[in-house]
């Protein structure tokens, strides 16, 4: 079992930013028109680059507590999708492989998906095997297509009333996260990226988890080396159960648990991401250990 990581100082403020960089989307913003790769670091092209495929927000935005542990190892990019986009998998996986091909210039690439993520980074990989250099699978919703309660949620999300719809993504918070493991900043964040999403937005993105099965995608022996990051105390999938599952098709996959998180547990204190991957020998060969 994995332990709990503690997170490194944050060092937010100390990392400086390029003129030319995206900042992660604020709520106080609007969301991209287009499917896009955020930078919310300067560009440091002599770094590898590690992609984060965020959740069912789509936003990018709940990864940014965990980008200062990252910067020292990485360029940072955050996908970010349309809040009204209703592509298939193989349009957004398409869609995601032009967007880094033209910004990897040569580098390795480290691609990291989240829930909804993981599942279009599996997408991903299946389509271009040798694309990634490591992969990075936290909490796959890879599960959804076998969960029947999941399936009615998903066929009624589109007959709630639109006025009942922001009262039902509140009462879903304590499934998506482990709050006591939340500094309030995060709590704050993980409900403004929830609201944010239309409702008709997340009732497609529930309809393509519900099709998406993992054992249809052409994964083999070229898929790259996988860390597999799973909450024990996920309550929306069975995150440990899917992550063994996936090992079967992954054969150079291995699993971090960490026994008291949540489904969202990259905004928990105590979940460093940039730790974990110094434990399992994900971090770029040259980089220095991290304590």
């Amino acid at each position: 079992m994995g332990e709990e990581t503690s997170p490194l100082p944050d060092s937010r403020s100390s990392i400086p930013m390029g003129e030319e960089t995206s900042p992660l989307p604020d709520s106080r913003f609007p969301m991209p028109t287009v499917l896009q790769l955020l930078t919310p670091t300067e560009a440091q092209p002599q770094k590898p680059l590690l992609v984060y495929l965020p959740g069912m927000d789509g936003s990018g935005r709940l990864f940014s507590t965990q980008v200062p542990a990252l910067h020292s190892h990485f360029e940072v990019r955050c996908l970010a999708l349309p809040r009204e986009d209703r592509s298939t998998w193989d349009r957004l996986a398409n869609q995601t492989i032009a967007l880094i091909t033209t910004v990897a210039a040569g580098r390795p690439i480290y691609l990291c998906g989240e829930s909804f993520g993981a599942c279009l980074a599996l997408q991903v990989v299946a389509q271009d095997p040798q694309l990634a250099h490591r992969l990075i699978l936290v909490n796959p919703a890879s599960a959804f297509h076998r969960l029947p309660w999941l399936h009615w949620l998903g066929q009624i999300t589109p007959w709630v009333p639109s006025l009942a719809f922001p009262w039902s993504t509140l009462g879903s918070l304590p499934l998506l996260a482990n709050l006591s493991r939340m500094a309030p900043t995060q709590r704050e964040q993980l409900l403004g990226a929830v609201r944010a999403v239309p409702q008709t937005t997340v009732a497609w993105r529930m309809a393509l988890l519900a099709q998406f099965q993992p054992e249809a995608l052409p994964l083999a022996v070229q898929t790259p080396p996988t860390l597999i990051v799973a909450a024990l105390a996920d309550g929306l999938l069975p995150s440990l159960e899917e992550a063994q599952r996936l090992t079967q098709r992954l054969p150079q996959a291995q699993i971090y648990p960490l026994p008291h998180s949540g489904h969202a547990c990259l905004l928990e204190q105590e979940v460093n991401l940039g730790q974990i991957l110094a434990k399992t020998g994900f971090l770029p060969q040259s980089s220095p250990v991290l304590a």
